[in-house]
């Protein structure tokens, strides 16, 4: 069996409780958008498959964490090992908007000494009538932060994949540079060689893999 290239990158998602973390997740890894969704309790699990170039193919693990005070101990603990962040606010809630400064404080400091990539998402962009902050907000925000800014919509996929090929392509640009490289110390990133068998591209929007966090 011949093996390529590979990486392993793993992602959290940070925000507000009901957000859209889970629903952002689910369509782009199963494909699918549910009008009610269990709020997630303590983490859950993703994983989705991704070629950034031509025999460079990553695997991406996202960590989807609970967005309620009471589980953020729990949460914490996800940070550190930690490549990519997606810093996700709901466009109809101006709170979980204002709330995203303290993420990536929190975030930023649990990973020290460790880099972490972050892409700032404002999430339900279908909901027009409902919004309440504009595009140039969430820009302004991103750039003050030294992320990439881009809105998306679980319900009818607007910028789904976009929104994580932009984090993954971070990252790798953070791997190239130097700004970011694998450590025995760190799992935000593993390199090495998969079979494979294993790393086949998955077409976006299918589900590769996903299981509950025993957490």
């Amino acid at each position: 069996m011949s093996s390529i290239n590979s990486y392993v990158f793993r992602i959290i998602m940070l925000g507000d409780s009901t957000v859209g973390k889970s629903s952002l997740l689910k369509r782009y890894t199963e494909g699918v958008f549910l009008e009610s969704i269990s709020q997630t309790v303590g983490v859950d699990f993703y994983v989705q498959f991704m070629e950034i170039e031509p025999g460079v193919r990553v695997k991406l693990q996202f960590w989807d964490t609970a967005g309620q005070e009471r589980f953020r101990s729990v949460t914490r603990s996800y940070y550190r090992n930690s490549a990519g962040g997606v810093l996700m606010f709901d466009l109809t809630n101006r709170a979980s908007f204002e709330s995203i400064r303290e993420w990536h404080r929190e975030a930023t400091e649990t990973v020290k000494p460790f880099h972490i990539v972050f892409v700032l998402v404002g999430h339900k962009c279908d909901l027009i009538a409902e919004r309440k902050v504009g595009r140039k907000e969430g820009e302004k925000l991103a750039s003050s932060l030294g992320a990439k800014y881009i809105e998306t919509s679980a319900k009818n996929s607007s910028n789904v994949d976009a929104a994580f090929q932009v984090l993954t392509m971070g990252i790798y640009e953070a791997l190239k540079t130097g700004v970011m490289s694998p450590s025995k110390d760190w799992d935000g990133v593993k390199s090495g060689l998969l079979p494979t068998a294993v790393t086949t591209v998955q077409t976006p929007g299918k589900q590769e893999q996903k299981k509950k966090c025993t957490c």
